[in-house]
């Protein structure tokens, strides 16, 4: 990361959705602000814009991470994963079938949070039982409602995946 002297301003190089990026952001904005914002990337949600709702969770470097509240001058050199990254071209991710196959979305405003955060935990192994599944789930909030469906989703999928 470069900073210059009187400047608010650092340029950085960090891979997003696989594809190599050089940004130059201001050093106070948010990793949520330079994917929406710059990089027109709007899956990741402005929900409560203080951590509290997982609507902005994306991976970085593999692990969650909540945008809103991660500095972007701070992902030099690090690989972002947004909702938009899930799917391999046309063919959704397991995951994101087994949203439209388990209804686990109602007004959807959650839906790429909960979807980013689902990859993890089964990425995790923290998808061994419903519960376990509720309980490492539990920082992503759907107003609407629509747990049981999101459980049912990430379990599915998980099921599949070799222990």
């Amino acid at each position: 990361m470069a900073l210059t002297a009187l400047s608010p301003n650092a340029t950085l190089q960090m891979s997003v959705n696989g594809t190599s990026q050089n940004i130059t952001v201001d050093v106070r904005s948010s990793l949520l602000d330079l994917l929406r914002e710059q990089l027109h990337l709007t899956g990741a949600k402005k929900g409560c814009n203080h951590g509290a709702c997982g609507a902005c969770t994306v991976l970085m470097d593999g692990r969650r991470v909540l945008s809103c509240l991660t500095l972007a001058a701070t992902c030099e050199g690090a690989n972002v994963t947004t909702v938009e990254g899930l799917a391999e071209g046309e063919s959704l991710h397991p995951l994101q079938a087994a949203f439209i196959e388990h209804e686990a979305f109602q007004c959807g405003y959650c839906t790429p949070g909960q979807l980013v955060s689902g990859v993890a935990c089964i990425a995790e192994g923290h998808a061994g039982s419903r519960e376990e599944t509720r309980e490492w789930m539990s920082g992503n909030i759907c107003r609407c409602g629509a747990y049981p469906g999101i459980v049912a989703a990430v379990s599915s999928v998980a099921e599949k995946i070799e222990p």
